[in-house]
């Protein structure tokens, strides 16, 4: 007995994608919208905006900060 519940009567489609995105700060900059579009869609991320507002909010969320290796490991003077 399922208990009512049916998997077709779910309302969401997203589905996460199985990889982390892997583009470089040059990539964004030079990626055309329609890749830009298709990439945060795939994220459940659908922004309104013109190219250079999808452009920063594609780095904002996928661009890691650059963290000296002192830092990750504990290293202090």
């Amino acid at each position: 007995m399922d208990g009512g519940m049916n998997k077709s009567s779910s309302s969401s489609s997203f589905q996460m994608p199985l990889h982390y995105p892997r583009y470089t700060r040059k990539d964004y900059e030079g990626m055309p919208e329609w890749k830009l579009d298709r990439l945060l869609e795939e994220y459940g991320l659908p922004v309104r905006g013109d190219l250079e507002h999808k452009r920063g909010f594609a780095m904002g969320a996928f661009l890691w900060q650059q963290i000296p290796q002192s830092a990750l490991h504990g290293v202090h003077k």
